[in-house]
């Protein structure tokens, strides 16, 4: 797998094939694709539902810093990691 470098002004989205929706019956947030479905814990869900194209990784962190205690170098490093595998699973992709 190559390494991905996130810079900080990218737009994460999420890829064409997945749908991002909250469940009722699973009682979270799921990534629907054509194989199955993806049941996400509540952090990967509050990434994911930021990954709109519009929001930069940037202010992504900086709105999950606001959300969550804790050092701004721990969630920045929680969210560029859950990035890269969601981009190495094709969940997201990245607008210039």
């Amino acid at each position: 797998m190559d390494e991905i470098i996130i810079d900080r002004a990218q737009r994460p989205e999420i890829a064409p094939l997945f749908l991002f929706r909250w469940e009722e019956s699973q009682d979270g947030y799921v990534l629907l694709y054509p194989e199955g479905v993806v049941k996400l814990n509540a952090t990967a869900g509050e990434i994911l539902k930021r990954c709109t194209g519009e929001t930069t990784v940037e202010q992504l962190i900086e709105q999950l810093q606001a959300q969550f205690v804790g050092p701004r170098e721990a969630v920045e490093q929680g969210v560029r990691k859950f990035l890269e595998v969601s981009h190495a699973k094709g969940w997201i992709q990245f607008r210039a």
